[in-house]
């Protein structure tokens, strides 16, 4: 067998990251002369990592709502210690299930924002046709007074996160709330999410497998690929073996990359990091990307965990890659490394 070359060193480096994530939120940080106008608010399904999610929260006019997990007895916030919770009752194949925030968190979110003076608020939100999240914002939206505009991103994870980004580029140059949310709209239209599942069953547990039902009967024998499209989960292919799987997402997933000028991707995990970290690699070596872009204000490729309350329904071993960015030909070189 042909040894691989290992993962970069940037992939798997926390503290990159990190630095990533401050330098891109200092770099959106505005100037003494820009005021920010519009606030960003969003829940813990954008998947974005966890130390740019920290340098985001340090700033006034951001707010990520965690959902909420429950493994065993008790119900953990999504994040960390979620995380390690549901890894464990899952392991253990004990039931797990998730809930939604109560409309009077988000109550209180837009409140602040609005005592802190802000002018509007752009949430973005989990897909409708998975959680009740988008619901209980609106409903919270119709008790204040700033004007919040509710964006259902009918899709998860980092296809939200990457919208969460733009959505904040956008607030911290003084953008007003439309300008944020075509911002968050452009970034999401064509996004695509496709995972592979070592099995069904928790989905089928969840209540989220949707139009992958017909596939429940043969799933001990099967190695599903599936999609959000249209904010639902819906089956792409049936595939024997995991290796066969893998390379097929890969394969689905460059080619939908390629067909773009800025690709921006990223890698979802829960429980095999060292899975997503060599898939990563491997699309970097397909893709030719960089570990960042020219500007130094965007990751290329994100490899970070299925957020808890999203791995509560896929499962242990989930792989999933996002995949956004505008089509067409480059007519620059230079214009296909911005990002």
């Amino acid at each position: 067998m042909t040894e691989r070359p290992p993962a970069p060193w940037w992939l798997g480096d926390r503290f990159l990251w990190e630095r990533l994530g401050r330098l891109r939120l200092s770099a959106l940080r505005p100037a003494s002369q820009t005021r920010v106008r519009t606030a960003v608010v969003t829940d813990s399904a954008c998947g974005l990592p966890l130390e740019w999610l920290a340098a985001a929260e340090a700033e006034p006019w951001f707010e990520a709502v965690p959902l909420s997990v429950m493994a065993g007895d008790e119900i953990f916030p999504d994040g960390p210690e979620a995380e390690t919770a549901l890894g464990i009752a899952l392991a253990a194949g004990r039931p797990v299930k998730t809930s939604r925030p109560a409309p009077g968190v988000f109550e209180r979110v837009y409140r602040r924002l609005e005592a802190e003076g802000f002018e509007a608020v752009v949430s973005i939100h989990l897909s409708g046709a998975l959680s009740g999240t988008a619901d209980a914002a609106r409903l919270a939206a119709e008790r204040v007074d700033v004007p919040v505009e509710i964006l259902d991103t009918r899709t998860a994870a980092m296809a939200q996160g990457f919208a969460v980004q733009a959505a904040c580029s956008a607030a911290a140059a003084g953008q007003d709330q439309k300008a944020v949310l075509a911002a968050a709209r452009g970034t999401l239209d064509g996004a695509e999410v496709r995972f592979f599942l070592p099995s069904l069953e928790q989905l089928r547990r969840g209540g989220r497998i949707g139009a992958a039902a017909s596939w429940v009967g043969t799933m001990l024998s099967i190695r599903p690929l599936l999609a959000v499209q249209d904010g639902k989960i819906v089956p792409l292919e049936r595939i024997r073996t995991s290796a066969r799987a893998l390379p097929r997402l890969r394969e689905l997933s460059t080619a939908d990359a390629r067909r773009r000028t800025t690709p921006r991707l990223a890698v979802h995990y829960f429980g095999n990091r060292s899975e997503a970290e060599e898939l990563a690699h491997e699309l970097v070596q397909e893709l030719d990307l960089k570990a960042t872009s020219s500007s130094m204000r965007e990751a290329k490729i994100v490899v970070t965990p299925l957020p808890a309350v999203l791995a509560a329904h896929t499962g242990l071993g989930v792989l999933a890659i996002v995949v956004t960015g505008r089509f067409g030909e480059a007519t620059d070189p230079a214009e296909a490394t911005k990002g």
